[in-house]
């Protein structure tokens, strides 16, 4: 816990004075005041964030954690386990929908198993860091120990870390693990309390009966294990998943280094919304990529206090609605440091 605690000290508030004289630059350029609407919103938040007047994000990189959920024997997955090691060894051959995305604009991807239930053949692309061989069934009783929750958080820091060595211009975060919807349901009602029936949705693909089943699951391992809302460990620890506690270690650390974070779908929002609740200036470094199908996603959104870019229907997860942001962002940046201004292309301004 002291290297957590010692990195929450580290996150500072974004500088608002940067985000003024980006304003400034933004209306000077040859359009009128405010017609690039969001577009201008996120250039103003990433100069705040990273400090830099011309940032250029040269350097993307997408965090795609893998790792599996002993939920999975209730029956809350269209999907066998067995799909998570699978899909690791797709994201290392580069096929999976978050490699031809991360292609297009230019980010790489890094692959991590943190608690993949079984064991994934040694590749030099692929970080292993595993945990344990997934959770347990949290419906049985906590999903993994507090020193296994704690762990798992800073495994995340420790990625993250050892990448920023080589430079590390914004991140995107992703995961895959069979069963994980059902664990950001419960731990997204833990801190919400809001319906389960409201918030939990079909994940990979259940029909009705499916979905009532998972619902009861959830109800069941709130009940069993009650979660504290208080302690944002305690609710990783009862009810999450590794793959979600590395994520909320990445995004604190990636903070803490001024570095944008871009939230994925439903499942790394609950690790955002866990980091948000261990230090709430963590919400001034993320953007939400997108809104999810998954019906708790944009309770996860409004708890924090955060509005999607866009909204394609998506709900892949993988970091895939990450890496599309990304290219928004590239573009809000460009707009702001490359267009014209009136004076330059000697344009004449609006009149008085």
């Amino acid at each position: 816990m002291d290297r957590i605690n010692a990195i929450r000290k580290q996150i500072t508030s974004v500088d608002i004075s940067k985000m003024k004289r980006a304003q400034e630059r933004l209306d000077a350029l040859i359009k009128p005041r405010g017609s690039l609407g969001k577009l201008e919103e996120i250039a103003k938040l990433i100069v705040a964030i990273t400090g830099k007047e011309n940032p250029v994000l040269r350097k993307k990189i997408i965090f795609t954690f893998a790792a599996d959920h002993g939920v999975v024997k209730e029956g809350v997955s269209a999907f066998p386990q067995a799909v998570t090691g699978q899909m690791v060894y797709n994201f290392l051959s580069g096929g999976a929908g978050i490699n031809v995305l991360a292609r297009h604009v230019g980010a790489r991807v890094v692959v991590a198993d943190l608690g993949v239930a079984s064991d994934l053949k040694p590749d030099k692309r692929l970080i292993i860091k595993k945990i344990n061989y997934g959770t347990k069934n949290m419906a049985e009783g906590p999903a993994m120990t507090r020193d296994e929750a704690l762990r798992s958080i800073e495994v995340g820091i420790e990625i993250f870390e050892e990448e920023f060595k080589n430079g590390v211009d914004i991140v995107g975060i992703g995961e895959m693990g069979i069963g994980n919807t059902t664990a950001a349901s419960a731990i997204t009602a833990s801190f919400t309390n809001m319906p389960l029936a409201q918030l939990t949705g079909r994940g990979t693909g259940l029909n009705d009966k499916e979905l009532e089943n998972k619902i009861r699951v959830i109800e069941k391992a709130l009940a069993v294990n009650k979660p504290d809302a208080k302690d944002p460990i305690d609710v990783l620890a009862k009810v999450g998943g590794f793959e979600i506690g590395g994520l909320t270690g990445l995004i604190l650390a990636a903070c803490a280094r001024k570095i944008p974070v871009v939230i994925d779908g439903f499942i790394s929002s609950s690790a955002a919304l866990i980091a948000y609740c261990l230090e709430p200036k963590t919400k001034e470094y993320m953007i939400a990529a997108h809104a999810s199908v998954e019906n708790g996603h944009i309770f996860v959104l409004n708890h924090i206090g955060l509005k999607p870019i866009f909204d394609l229907e998506l709900r892949l997860g993988e970091g895939t609605g990450a890496a599309l942001a990304m290219g928004i962002i590239d573009a809000s940046l460009k707009i702001m440091t490359e267009m014209a201004t009136f004076k330059g292309a000697q344009v004449s301004e609006r009149a008085p």
